[in-house]
C-alpha cells in the first residue's frame, strides 16, 4: 500500500510518552512535531486523540491543542484505578473507530505499555495496519512484535535528546518562590541545536531545501520503491498544508525540483507517468566522501586544540565555519546525529556518551 493511500488514526497514551521522553531523553514538554511529521510521510492522519490527566500537563495541553489533537480527559489519580481506566478508554475508542470508520486503514498507537499488546493484535486481526510509537527506554519488548511497524521516538528526525541535568526545569513551576532569581532564565529550553543551525547560510533558500530533503528521506525509509514527485508533494502538504512553491518563486513543483537538482540537492529520473518523475538523492560519492572527511578533520583539529575529545553539540557550527554550505540533509540524513553515526559506522570517529556532560564525546581513530 502506498503511503498516500493510508488513512491513519492516531491514539496517544500521553502520560506514558511524555514521562518516558522526559525521564529517558530529557525532553519536556513532549514535542509532538516529529510524530506528526513521521505519520504525514506515511499517509493522511484523519484522527488525532491523546489520553491523559491534563491537569498534570498544562503546557503540553496547549501545544497539543495547537497541533489539532483531541484531548481526552482521564479523571484525577485515584490509586491505580485511573491508569486502568485510561487504558480501557483508549482501547475501546480504538476498536469502536475501527468498526465505525471502515476507511481507516492504519492505527498509530503511541505507548510503551505492554497492556496495549492485545489491542494491537485485535486491530491486525481486523485487517488494520498498526504502527507503534514509543520511547525506547520505556517501551516493553512485547510491543514492537505486535505491530506492523514500530517507531522509536528517540530516532525520529527532529528529536534531540537533551542533557538529563536539564530535567529540573520540568519541576520549576511547582516551586517558583523557592527558585533564586538567576535560575529564572533556565526556561530557554528551545536550545535544541538543529533548528538554530538550520538558519546558517547553507545556500539560497536553505529552509526550502531542508523541507524537501527531510521529507524525501522519510519517504525513502518508509517505502520500498522509488519516490515520485507527486508523492513527495503530498507528503510535504501533509506536514505543512500552507506550503506553496509559488511563495519561493517557482511556477510549479516540477520547477522547484529541477532547481534543487541543478544545485545538486536532488536527482530526478523519468517516472512511469509523464510529468511525474522519480526523486532521489544524488549518487555523488565524491561529495559525500568530502563531507565525511570534513567531519573527521574538524573533530581531529578540535581535539588537538583542546587536548580533549570535542562534544557533538556545536560541531555542526564548527563545520559550517569551514564549509558554509554544509548540510547533512543533502546526503539523505534526517539530522546531524544520524550523520555522525554514519561517520562512526565508516570507522572515521568514535562516539562515547558522557553522562556528566549529557552529550557524545568524539575522537578520530
Amino acid at each position: 500500500m502506498a503511503p498516500e493511500d493510508e488513512r491513519i488514526a492516531l491514539f496517544l497514551d500521553y502520560e506514558n510518552l511524555a514521562i518516558g521522553a522526559r525521564d529517558g531523553l530529557g525532553v519536556s514538554p513532549f514535542d509532538f512535531g516529529p510524530v506528526a511529521d513521521a505519520l504525514a510521510e506515511r499517509g493522511r492522519v484523519v484522527t488525532r486523540r491523546a489520553y491523559g490527566d491534563w491537569s498534570a500537563f498544562d503546557e503540553d495541553r496547549r501545544l497539543l491543542a495547537r497541533a489539532q489533537v483531541e484531548l481526552i480527559e482521564i479523571p484525577q489519580r485515584i490509586g491505580g484505578s485511573r491508569k486502568n481506566a485510561a487504558d480501557i478508554k483508549m482501547a475501546v475508542d480504538a476498536i469502536e473507530l475501527a468498526y465505525e470508520r471502515g476507511f481507516v486503514t492504519t492505527f498509530a498507537i503511541g505507548t510503551g505499555d505492554s497492556d496495549f499488546t492485545p489491542l494491537m493484535h485485535k486491530l491486525r486481526e481486523m485487517d488494520k495496519r498498526v504502527i507503534g510509537i514509543g520511547v525506547q527506554s520505556s517501551t516493553s519488548k512485547l510491543l514492537p512484535a505486535a505491530c506492523d511497524e514500530f517507531l522509536f521516538y528517540d530516532r525520529l528526525p527532529g528529536v534531540e535528546a537533551r542533557p538529563l541535568l536539564a530535567r529540573p526545569s520540568r519541576r520549576r513551576p511547582a516551586t517558583p518562590a523557592a527558585a533564586p532569581g538567576p535560575v529564572e532564565p533556565e526556561p530557554v529550553e528551545p536550545e535544541a541545536p538543529e533548528p538554530v543551525e538550520e538558519t546558517a547560510p547553507a545556500a539560497s533558500d536553505p529552509d526550502l531545501a531542508a523541507v524537501v530533503t527531510s521529507t524525501l528521506a522519510g519517504l525513502a525509509r518508509a517505502t520500498d520503491g522509488p519516490v515520485r514527485a507527486s508523492t513527495l508533494k503530498r507528503a510535504i502538504l501533509r506536514k505543512d498544508p500552507t506550503f506553496d512553491e509559488g511563495d519561493h518563486g517557482f511556477r510549479g513543483f516540477g520547477e522547484l525540483l529541477r532547481h534543487l537538482e541543478h544545485r545538486g540537492v536532488l536527482a530526478l529520473a523519468p517516472g512511469t507517468a509523464a510529468g511525474d518523475p522519480e526523486v532521489a538523492f544524488p549518487e555523488d560519492a565524491s561529495a559525500e566522501d568530502e563531507a565525511f572527511a570534513l567531519f573527521a578533520t574538524t573533530v581531529r583539529d578540535l581535539e588537538e586544540a583542546a587536548g580533549a575529545p570535542p562534544q557533538l553539540s556545536g560541531l555542526k557550527d564548527q563545520m559550517r565555519k569551514r564549509e558554509p554550505g554544509f548540510s547533512e540533509k543533502r546526503y539523505g540524513f534526517s539530522n546531524f546525529l544520524a550523520f555522525a553515526r554514519a561517520a562512526r559506522a565508516r570507522d572515521l570517529v568514535t562516539m562515547d556518551w558522557d553522562d556528566g556532560r549529557g552529550d557524545y564525546q568524539l575522537s578520530v581513530y
